[in-house]
C-alpha cells in the first residue's frame, strides 16, 4: 500500500491539466524505462499499476503540467534552443502515434506523440517500415547534432527539431 501511495504522489506531480479518455496514455507509455524504475513504479503489481493508471485517467490528469515554466515551451523542451545546444538534454524518448512508414530522405517530417516535430536532414539514410505507434529515441551526437532511431532498427537519421 505504501508503494501505491508513493506512486500516486509521483503521478500527481507529473501533471495537473485535464485530458480526454482517448488522449490518455499510461505511465509506462509516458515514461522511459529508467524513469519508471527510478520512480519505483516497476515494484507495483500489474493490478496496482492498472489501478493507478485508471485513477489518473478518471481524474483527467494529462501528460505534462498545463503551465510550463518560463524556461520551457508548451511541450517541456527548453525554449531558448529548439534543437538543443546548452539545454542539457541529451536524449528524448517518445513514440510516433499511429501508422509510421519511416523516412525516404532529407526533409521528411516526423511528429512525435509528445508534440515535437523533427525534420530529417540526412539524404543518404532511409527506413522503410510499416509500424503502428513505434517507440523512438533521439540522441544528441558528439558534435551537438541529433540522431533519431526507431526501436528495433539499427538505422539512424540525422534530424533537427522544427517545433
Amino acid at each position: 500500500m505504501h508503494r501505491a501511495v508513493l506512486a500516486l504522489a509521483f503521478a500527481l506531480a507529473l501533471a495537473t491539466s485535464s485530458t480526454s479518455a482517448s488522449d490518455f496514455s499510461s505511465l509506462e507509455e509516458r515514461m522511459s524505462a529508467a524513469e519508471f524504475q527510478r520512480a519505483g513504479l516497476d515494484k507495483l503489481s500489474a493490478e496496482e499499476l492498472a489501478a493507478l493508471n485508471e485513477w489518473l485517467q478518471r481524474h483527467g490528469l494529462a501528460e505534462r503540467a498545463a503551465a510550463p515554466t518560463a524556461a520551457q515551451d508548451r511541450i517541456g523542451f527548453p525554449a531558448r534552443s529548439p534543437g538543443g545546444d546548452a539545454d542539457g538534454v541529451d536524449r528524448i524518448e517518445s513514440y510516433v502515434a499511429g501508422r509510421f512508414t519511416g523516412w525516404r530522405g532529407a526533409d521528411d517530417l516526423i511528429t512525435l506523440a509528445n508534440g515535437q516535430v523533427w525534420r530529417v536532414t540526412d539524404s543518404d539514410t532511409r527506413l522503410s517500415v510499416d509500424l503502428t505507434d513505434p517507440r523512438v529515441t533521439i540522441r544528441r551526437g558528439a558534435f551537438g547534432g541529433w540522431q533519431l532511431q526507431v526501436e528495433g532498427y539499427n538505422t539512424r537519421a540525422r534530424v533537427v527539431r522544427v517545433r
